[in-house]
């Protein structure tokens, strides 16, 4: 599966039902896509034989009727976005110099279909941010132990007759994560296979009842950052001073 075909499969998570009538025409969010791998391609700079940076900071400037499409989606339109951007570096070889962050923006200079894209490399440090999606939501993990079920009392409620009050759980130790099935009736499921306790890699998905979930790690910004001057020195980590 290209990224594109696997942008198109995220998306559907996102925008089903009557809503996706809207993107029958005008702008489509999968021109997003493709223009950020543009941006990503003209912009890469060989700073090193073994270092491609390319900018880490994007606005992505639309026709205020695009706009208010684009952003009718919510955040996970942005989380998939820059999924994309991470899995197309990756394939390319490409590094950040810091954190991705990526702005949708009104230009009514522009006219409805169209759009454009300003970025920058600014140095920071990388914030690896958990989250799980479920049912279109997206849920920022802030706790080593995140329970989720029927109960009221479950860190995150999903109605779901077919789940136990407390189903699962993921625990968090700051890098890396666990799923956890706490004795449920039905029994849990990561990448279609039944499982009790496992490693929760980055993109895996947990089925409980009729319930998916996915879950991603996300490159956000950790601190203040700086515009990033590929004549400074490097520290040999591939940090620059």
């Amino acid at each position: 599966m290209g990224l594109l075909d696997s942008f198109e499969k995220g998306l559907e998570r996102v925008v089903n039902g009557a809503f996706a009538k809207t993107f029958k025409s005008g702008l489509q969010p999968i021109e997003i896509t493709s223009a950020l791998r543009r941006e990503l391609d003209t912009q890469a700079a060989v700073v090193a034989r073994d270092r491609i940076l390319v900018p880490n900071r994007f606005t992505v400037r639309l026709n205020g009727v695009d706009y208010q499409r684009m952003t009718s989606i919510g955040p996970t339109l942005i989380d998939e976005l820059t999924q994309l951007v991470l899995q197309h570096a990756t394939a390319q070889h490409y590094q950040f110099s810091g954190g991705i962050s990526i702005n949708l923006t009104e230009d009514p200079s522009l006219v409805q279909g169209m759009l454009a894209i300003d970025s920058v490399s600014v140095k920071g440090t990388v914030a690896w941010t958990p989250v799980l999606e479920i049912a279109g939501k997206r849920y920022p993990i802030v706790k080593s132990r995140t329970i989720i079920g029927r109960g009221s009392d479950a860190d995150i409620t999903v109605d779901d007759a077919g789940i136990s009050r407390k189903h699962v759980e993921i625990l968090w130790d700051g890098t890396r994560a666990e799923v956890n099935d706490l004795g449920s009736t039905n029994g849990s499921k990561l990448d279609g296979a039944p499982v009790k306790r496992a490693p929760l890699p980055p993109d895996s998905v947990i089925d409980i009842g009729r319930t998916r979930i996915v879950f991603r790690v996300l490159a956000q910004s950790a601190s203040v950052d700086q515009p990033f001057d590929p004549r400074a020195p490097d520290d040999g980590l591939g940090n620059r001073r």
